[in-house]
């Protein structure tokens, strides 16, 4: 299977799991509504490593643009193969998102509030400050990425290593996630508000594009500061 493939296919699954718990914990007439926050970070936890158990040994299972600089700027990977890893994220998020809209329709035309709707697909944050969200988004992918570079070092049975990686997007939501939802990676933020913005979804409101480019650039300036400090330290 190609990069393109596994990562097209793996950034599918980990949305459609992943906005899917958003969809069916904050809709109306789902029958997860009102399941909290445990029920989210516990559902995006197993989106990342359910995907990444079915397709880490075909691309490395990165499901995240910021994860892919990170990993091209220490050597990790070849920078000529970037734009195939990039292409199958952003694009199989995309899809991911939309295939939650068909799965919840219903959903979305019984919710009245845009908000709700729009926190489906993208994040955003609890308390409005372009420093401190900025900050929060480099922080949570900085401990993403260095625990990943640190876990990969250590010995373990197959899949053990992303049973563990999944436990660490656990982490990361439970302890990490409330100022600003933890996009800590740009396709899981940008694809879906843009499929926001697209799809017929009734009475949706604006995608909130003035703060969109945090959960883009953020997640890739701590992406790349968890690396360089990683190699720095090993």
């Amino acid at each position: 299977m190609s990069i393109f493939m596994s990562e097209f296919l793996g950034s599918m699954l980990l949305i459609l799991l992943g906005c899917g718990v958003c969809a069916n914990v904050a809709l109306k007439k789902s029958n997860g509504n009102g399941g909290g926050w445990i029920v989210i970070t516990t559902g995006w936890a197993l989106a990342v490593a359910i995907p990444a158990l079915i397709f880490g040994n075909y691309s490395g299972a990165h499901f995240n643009p910021a994860l892919t600089i990170a990993l091209a700027a220490i050597g990790k990977i070849s920078w000529a193969t970037v734009p195939q890893y990039f292409a199958g994220e952003f694009l199989g998020a995309f899809v991911g998102a939309v295939l939650v809209f068909i799965m919840y329709h219903g959903q979305f035309e019984a919710t009245e509030d845009p908000g709700t709707k729009l926190g489906v697909f993208a994040t955003g944050p609890a308390v409005k400050s372009t420093l401190y969200n900025f900050l929060t988004e480099a922080i949570g992918t900085f401990v993403l990425v260095f625990g990943i570079l640190g876990l990969g070092a250590n010995q373990m049975a197959p899949g053990i290593n992303t049973i563990v990686v999944g436990g660490l997007i656990f982490a990361i939501g439970l302890s990490l996630g409330g100022p600003t939802g933890y996009a800590i990676n740009p396709c899981r933020d940008l694809s879906p508000r843009i499929a926001h913005a697209i799809l017929p979804i009734p009475k949706k409101g604006d995608s909130n594009w003035g703060y969109a480019w945090i959960p883009v650039v953020a997640p890739i300036v701590g992406g790349l500061v968890a690396a360089f400090f990683y190699q720095a330290i090993v």
